[in-house]
């Protein structure tokens, strides 16, 4: 007989009060999810706009496709780099990944 009391509530719906118990856990998770991955991500691109908007003229960056070049001149929305003697390609701001600083050396294969 208490097997079938227990079958029957089983196929009823939950009570109203614990849609709300549901709730908590989610949003703890989403607080969680946005302090670990979306909050660093949203500062590191911050850094990384605020650092494409501060590029000069002369200096070396790296950019998509891990080509290496110096930038020859600054323009609203593009730069033009010259990535060998003589040979200046236009490439996206967005492109830029990161400024090289004086000195540094940039191996080939940053895996060796």
């Amino acid at each position: 007989m208490n097997t079938l009391l227990l079958i029957a509530q089983a196929g009823q719906p939950a009570a109203a009060g614990s849609g709300f118990g549901l709730l908590i856990p989610m949003i703890l998770v989403f607080g969680i999810f946005y302090f670990i991955l979306i909050r660093p991500q949203q500062r590191k691109e911050k850094e990384r706009l605020k650092m494409i908007s501060e590029l000069r003229v002369g200096q070396r960056i790296m950019f998509g496709g891990g080509f290496i070049g110096t930038v020859v001149e600054a323009r609203e929305n593009t730069f033009m780099v010259e990535i060998a003697p003589k040979v200046a390609v236009e490439i996206a701001r967005g492109a830029v990944n990161r400024v090289i600083p004086e000195g540094e050396k940039v191996a080939a294969d940053p895996n060796a």
